[in-house]
């Protein structure tokens, strides 16, 4: 019941999670982007999301750095409420928080996460999953969601395009609404690819004007992040966390109509 650090195995099973079609019902097919959902347990609506964009113009390096610059996330996620890395583990995995604005009326969610990330020529991946670190515990101002496995498959199509697999299974905690489920597939998915596509392509000049030589994901040595220990870590169960029945909440209406997934 440890904190592992993921193996080759581990990347290697995601990688085939990514590409895998068994099991995978397609939910939304649109621009170069399709979405395909698996519901594990109706019931709960706890289910995987598996998203998947071609990117024209944008090469596979720009597109995992873009993946690794905090900095540059608070700028283009609209959803981000607050994230931070809290520690380093190995030259390719840390330890980091992030708090996401969930469509109202639902309550804001935050996860603490061990990230590990495996560059493979042209290739790379980023995954991660919930642990717990004493000192970042549950807010009462947010529930604490968990990430199962949650990811991004890059592949490398030429030299300015590549091909960007999302894959996520995550328990939210509490029982949701079926339009959450609905709606992430639909709609919130596929706007949040676009928005990362759209700041790909302005990723390049804004590196140049922000300490464009620091890159630790690309150079262990520049990393600032303070040492963690994985016996520091522990992992986060979802039964250990509150679990919230949010089933029962309609979608608001001032939320219903936020654009259409065309809008800038």
């Amino acid at each position: 019941d440890s904190v592992q650090i993921p193996d080759d195995r581990d990347f290697g099973a995601f990688r085939a999670q990514c590409e895998s079609e068994r099991g995978w019902s397609l939910t939304y097919s649109k621009g170069g982007v399709g979405v395909w959902v698996q519901l594990l347990e109706p019931e709960r609506a706890l289910h995987k999301i598996k998203c998947r964009m071609e990117c024209r113009d944008v090469p596979a390096e720009t597109l995992y750095d873009v993946l690794h610059d905090i900095e540059y996330r608070k700028k283009w996620d609209t959803n981000v409420i607050e994230t931070f890395d809290i520690g380093r583990l190995t030259a390719n995995s840390d330890v980091g928080y992030y708090a996401w604005r969930c469509p109202k009326p639902l309550k804001n969610r935050d996860v603490v996460t061990l990230r590990s990330w495996l560059p493979m020529g042209s290739d790379y991946i980023i995954m991660n999953y919930s642990v717990k670190h004493p000192k970042y515990p549950p807010r009462k101002d947010m529930v604490r969601a968990v990430s199962i496995q949650t990811g991004y498959l890059i592949e490398g199509t030429g030299a300015k395009s590549c091909t960007i697999t999302y894959l996520a299974q995550v328990d939210p905690k509490g029982s949701l609404p079926k339009w959450v489920v609905n709606k992430s597939s639909q709609f919130l998915a596929p706007k949040a690819m676009k928005k990362m596509y759209k700041a790909c392509l302005k990723y390049p000049e804004w590196k140049q004007r922000h300490d464009p030589h620091f890159k630790p994901w690309l150079f262990p040595e520049q990393s600032r992040l303070p040492a963690l220990a994985l016996s520091e870590l522990s992992l986060q169960h979802a039964d250990s966390l509150e679990n919230i029945d949010e089933s029962s909440l309609a979608e608001s209406k001032e939320d219903r109509g936020e654009g259409s997934d065309e809008d800038s």
